[in-house]
């Protein structure tokens, strides 16, 4: 398996793909036209189209912290 572009591993692809195959199968609709059928497939090609973010929890934490440092320094 190839590394997808804007993915740091394997693993986080895996991660997002299984996170939006859930969302789907709940009945989220797909972000993309796919005659696939199976959440994971329909996952995997939003996830190619660019369809797909995601934020990891220290990106997250980053931002949190500069977040009061910006609204003090108006």
């Amino acid at each position: 398996m190839k590394l997808q572009d804007g993915f740091d591993s394997r693993y986080r692809y895996v991660l997002v793909a299984a996170r939006r195959a859930r969302q789907i199968s709940s009945g989220a609709p797909p972000l993309v036209e796919t005659p696939a059928r199976k959440p994971c497939k329909i996952a995997q090609e939003e996830i190619a189209a660019g369809k797909v973010q995601y934020v990891t929890q220290d990106a997250q934490e980053t931002s949190l912290e500069s977040a009061p440092e910006r609204a003090s320094g108006q």
